[in-house]
């Protein structure tokens, strides 16, 4: 079965957005939403969905980094919860602790300056979120286990 999950890195000012391969091994960006009003974020994102014919939000939920939910976190729920409804797909979270410094990394690797490129940032960190899901979907504990050794 195919998997159409979207990937989402929500901030104040812009999501960033992630797609995945149909296999659900690769994720990647696909694009940043700049945020206006509620109204508009739903509209710009029903667009990614219906193209993408999307089913699953994969939204980064912002950790302290003691474990808890701060009021980032719980703001970025509540909106969630609300794109989810709106938007009729089912709503998972990860933990995005430290995906914006990951991507911030990335792109420094790849010689490119994450202070210029903010959005790009936004597009990775939800890429990670999503590949962080995915992997968890196909993790040891979800696979059969391999048949014992033949003897001798």
């Amino acid at each position: 079965m195919p998997i159409a999950a979207l990937g989402l890195d929500v901030g104040r000012k812009r999501i960033g957005v992630a797609g995945c391969d149909g296999t659900g091994l690769i994720a990647f960006g696909i694009g940043t939403i700049a945020r206006r009003s509620f109204r508009q974020d739903v509209a710009d994102l029903r667009q990614v969905v219906q193209e993408r014919q999307v089913d699953t939000l994969v939204v980064g939920l912002p950790y302290s980094m003691d474990g808890t939910l701060g009021s980032q976190a719980r703001q970025v729920q509540k909106f969630a919860t609300a794109i989810a409804k709106e938007l009729n797909l089912a709503l998972e979270y990860v933990d995005e602790r430290l995906t914006s410094f990951q991507a911030e990394q990335m792109m420094q690797a790849e010689g490119m300056s994450p202070s210029r490129n903010k959005a790009l940032i936004d597009q990775k960190a939800a890429a990670i979120i999503l590949q962080q899901w995915l992997d968890q979907r196909r993790s040891p504990t979800t696979s059969t286990p391999l048949p014992p050794p033949p003897p001798g």
